[in-house]
């Protein structure tokens, strides 16, 4: 049944796919565990869409900033025909959660954030990644490229095994090139350094993202083969 479930999800245009027991959240942020979310909840199933390698070098602050936010849209979209796909096989329930926004959790002092669910620790217990020193997921695969959806259902499948760590131990380029010092040794982000530094607008009114250099600069930015 799961590697079924996989191979639609897969097939709906996801580049990878996995699965994690609800109880699996160990160390998500209080509030923020699938459990949270929804009671019923036994089944994690996390996807992920990479980024083209080449948006990583788009000139300018509107190519990359434009499609990285595409990617998210798109991502909600399989949750939502995935879920559809599963109540349709299965006498199941099945809730996608919004990649992005919206969001209610929100402490402008320091402009952190929180999703609905926390997508990195969705897919660390899936098996789709492991985080980098950035904080960034990075995937053998696809690098720090992935953009992960996330639905829960009530079904109880088995947890797939976790992924492997890609990042280079001694490499800290990610934390030296950062230009606004928000990334910390412990691979935390000070987001009210970051968000300033990052995100702005055009003069035509059109986002833009400013900044990228965390994912960039990193060796295995297109994944293990690229440091090998």
């Amino acid at each position: 049944m799961k590697e079924t479930i996989r191979q639609t999800i897969l097939s709906l245009g996801a580049d990878v796919c996995g699965f994690a027991a609800a109880d699996c959240f160990i160390g998500a942020p209080e509030g923020f565990a699938p459990s949270d979310v929804w009671k019923a909840c036994k089944t994690v199933i996390a996807l992920g869409i990479a980024l083209p390698k080449g948006l990583l070098e788009a000139p300018g602050d509107l190519i990359y900033g434009w499609f990285n936010s595409q990617s998210a849209a798109m991502a909600d979209r399989l949750t939502l025909q995935a879920a559809r796909a599963i109540e349709a096989a299965y006498p199941a329930k099945a809730m996608p959660i919004p990649c992005d926004a919206p969001y209610e959790a929100w402490d402008a002092a320091t402009q952190t954030g929180k999703g609905i669910l926390s997508m990195r620790h969705a897919a660390i217990a899936c098996g789709l990644g492991q985080p980098g020193k950035s904080g960034l997921l990075l995937n053998p695969r696809y690098g720090n490229r992935l953009t992960i959806g996330v639905l829960l259902t009530d079904m109880p499948l088995p947890s797939d095994e976790p992924c492997e760590s890609i990042c280079i131990p001694g490499c800290h380029l990610c934390v030296a090139s950062c230009p606004a010092h928000a990334i910390q040794p412990d691979g935390t982000v000070r987001q009210q350094l970051c968000r300033p530094n990052t995100f702005g607008q055009n003069t035509k009114g059109f986002a833009t993202v400013k900044c990228n250099r965390c994912r960039t600069v990193c060796p295995v930015r297109y994944g293990k083969q690229s440091a090998e």
